[in-house]
């Protein structure tokens, strides 16, 4: 049975499509990017947290500034000058960096920088909404202060956005363009989540497409363009993407997807450990170890140092072609 918000909301958005879908289709969009409560629901998400906190004490807190935000940026192993992999982590919708610490850890602990990035409206970054155009533009930001990142890892939502952050999806913010990327529990399109907000709010067909081209009107690209597994596609870069059948919130036909861009994609199955045990269960850790150890893709690539307002090294990076 909806709860009660959930019925008044619906009431409020009944009332403003009245007046305007157009309105009531922004309205919409609005409540789509409210990102949830940050306080940890229910005693094990608690304790997941707290332990991700402990795991993080040592690390380097950086606040990164970007058009329209702020996100902050743990830094495990940095400061060092010289070559070693630089490896960027970025959580899911819901989530943060301490729940994403273990893998964290566990790539620190190969000897790499690793940095983790909490989203706008997520762990301790600030704001109170997401939408992908923040959320590529905190990666785009942490690719510029810490430079060329050997690979990017990202979680449902936060696999989605590296994907697209490589490709240079949006315009205005240019590709990152990682060595490698790992996808963990990652859709490969974005247009079921409005349709299924949608039914839940209980929209008509008017205020949906009015939802829908706000999508457009805020991120530069229209909803039908957001397909992360076609942009995997054109990025020619190894990609590993995990998933679970049995996960219950992103269908493994999304993985499927992804799994068709080509030879440079390959599928680790975890199935088991659902959506959100899977980022740090044991065999997906030993699965992204091997994937990660392996040959840098491209030759002569080097590893940017960070921006720290001081002279930066210049560093090779093969192309890859802008989606337009």
């Amino acid at each position: 049975m909806p709860s009660f918000a959930l019925k008044v909301t619906r009431l409020g958005m009944s009332s403003l499509n009245r007046i305007s879908p157009r309105l009531a289709g922004k309205a919409a969009f609005k409540l789509f990017c409210l990102t949830p409560s940050r306080r940890p629901q229910g005693a094990k998400a608690e304790a997941a947290y707290a332990e991700g906190r402990a795991r993080l004490n040592s690390a380097e807190q950086i606040m990164l500034s970007f058009q329209g935000g702020r996100a902050m940026a743990y830094r495990l192993n940095g400061g060092a000058k010289g070559r070693r992999k630089r490896f960027l982590v970025v959580h899911g919708w819901g989530s943060s960096s301490e729940y994403m610490s273990e893998l964290s850890v566990f790539l620190a602990n190969t000897g790499a920088e690793v940095i983790s990035l909490d989203l706008p409206g997520h762990g301790r970054s600030p704001g109170r909404f997401l939408n992908v155009r923040l959320a590529v533009s905190a990666i785009a930001a942490a690719a510029e202060r810490f430079g060329a990142f050997d690979a990017t890892i990202g979680h449902s939502f936060g696999g989605a956005s590296i994907a697209l952050a490589a490709s240079g999806f949006l315009p205005r913010i240019e590709p990152i363009l990682p060595g490698r990327l790992v996808l963990i529990g990652a859709p490969s399109a974005m247009g079921w989540l409005f349709t299924d907000f949608g039914g839940m709010m209980g929209l008509d067909a008017a205020t949906q497409a009015a939802l829908e081209a706000e999508v457009g009107h805020v991120t530069g690209r229209p909803l039908k363009d957001y397909d992360a597994g076609r942009n995997v596609h054109d990025l020619r870069r190894p990609v590993l993407v995990i998933h679970a059948e049995d996960d219950k919130e992103v269908s493994a036909d999304h993985a499927r997807a992804y799994a068709t861009a080509g030879d440079h994609v390959r599928l680790f199955w975890a199935n088991g450990f659902g959506h959100r045990r899977i980022v740090s269960a044991a065999p997906v850790l030993a699965a992204i170890g091997e994937f990660l150890a392996e040959a840098p893709a491209f030759a002569g690539q080097e590893n940017a140092l960070e921006t720290d307002d001081e002279t930066v090294i210049s560093f090779h990076r093969t192309s890859a072609r802008r989606v337009s």
